[in-house]
């Protein structure tokens, strides 16, 4: 999972306010790939809408969740399949290519992965082991093997670190809890907050969670109802509260509800969610202050879109088709947030996570 820069100052908050501060008009988008266990590498033409493929990369294991460093030098991607493992490549400035770089043994298999805003640790949800790890990374990128083990209720699907980087939150689809971590970025050690665990809607199954960049607000991925929720934020304490909720379901849904991703734009104007049974995305506007959606409407996509991204212009939105074994591209419209096609283009087997990084 990848995170945006943070930034200070009345020019800085005016610059991600018009989605300025990307001037870059190539990007390079890394698609993994469950079942072909591979990534695939797209270059991105922000000018033109279009998407072309640079390169396949073996991973000889079911390539899941990715994530960036900080400086977004360096690529990981947790294997799935046994052993279970953290791989790390360095991606090339000018071509966005990957080169093999390093390689760490995971304590199970993860759902999600994510560094600290240091680049220095790598924190990685089971949810088939129910707990959280946090992994060293050395100076040159290279993960090692966990140097702390945390259980995490029943079925733990995401970790996520605050942007001050002295929190971590992770979810736990199957206690309907998001645990609170205090983290002590120079050790890696996360100890338990006080309270503990922020306590989810009975039967939501929170899978993932995003926080906006004005740092007050958060919202959180009910897998099991597709329901979206805003929760404040207390950044001094550490901790989250339940505000409002939403269904992202399109009218008319009918079936098992099965949410899987969700996304901002730079800007925090726009919020986008994925549910896999429907095969939609719902679009959502946010309130600058209260920070409360309003639905602007639902986008039908690739099939089963378990991931997707949106580029650091606020401009592309790309997403994954688990079974279609195609990626779309889409174009957000500034004024509204609503998606129209640009391209679609086949890529590996099974594709499920989505990460886009500029080039110069």
């Amino acid at each position: 999972m990848s995170f945006p820069k943070l930034f200070c100052g009345a020019a800085a908050a005016v610059c991600l306010m018009l989605q300025g501060c990307a001037t870059s008009t190539t990007a390079t988008a890394y698609v993994s790939n469950a079942d072909s266990r591979e990534i695939s590498v797209l270059e991105l033409n922000k000018r033109e809408g279009t998407l072309r493929s640079l390169q396949t990369v073996s991973v000889g294991g079911t390539a899941m969740p990715l994530a960036l460093s900080p400086d977004q030098k360096k690529l990981y991607v947790a294997l799935r399949s046994e052993p279970y493992t953290a791989a790390a490549f360095t991606i090339d400035a000018t071509t966005g290519q990957l080169s093999p770089l390093g390689s760490a043994a995971l304590p199970d298999s993860m759902a999600n992965i994510a560094t600290d805003r240091s680049g220095r640790w790598l924190f990685a949800a089971s949810y088939g082991g129910h707990r959280a790890s946090v992994s060293p990374i050395d100076a040159a990128g290279k993960p090692a093997a966990a140097v702390q083990i945390v259980p995490n209720g029943k079925n733990a699907h995401a970790a996520i670190p605050d942007a001050a980087n002295r929190n971590v939150y992770i979810t736990s689809l199957g206690t309907d809890q998001v645990l609170q971590w205090r983290f002590d970025a120079a050790t890696g050690q996360l100890t338990p907050n006080d309270p503990p665990a922020m306590a989810a809607r009975p039967g939501s199954g929170p899978r993932h969670l995003v926080f906006h960049p004005n740092g007050r607000h958060a919202y959180l991925l009910g897998e099991l109802d597709a329901s979206v929720e805003l929760l404040e934020v207390d950044a001094a304490k550490g901790q989250l509260s339940r505000k409002q909720h939403w269904s992202t379901l399109p009218a008319g849904f009918t079936g098992k509800p099965w949410a899987a991703d969700l996304h901002l734009t730079p800007d925090g104007r726009f919020l986008y969610t994925s549910e896999r049974t429907s095969s939609t995305l719902a679009i959502w506007r946010v309130d600058a202050g209260s920070g409360a959606l309003t639905l602007v409407g639902h986008q039908a996509t690739e099939q089963q879109p378990r991931g997707f991204q949106i580029d650091s212009s606020g401009q592309w939105l790309m997403a994954a088709g688990q079974l279609s074994h195609s990626v779309t591209l889409y174009r957000i419209d500034p004024d509204n947030g609503r998606l129209s096609q640009a391209q679609r283009v086949p890529v590996g087997k099974g594709p499920n996570w989505i990460e886009i990084v500029d080039r110069p």
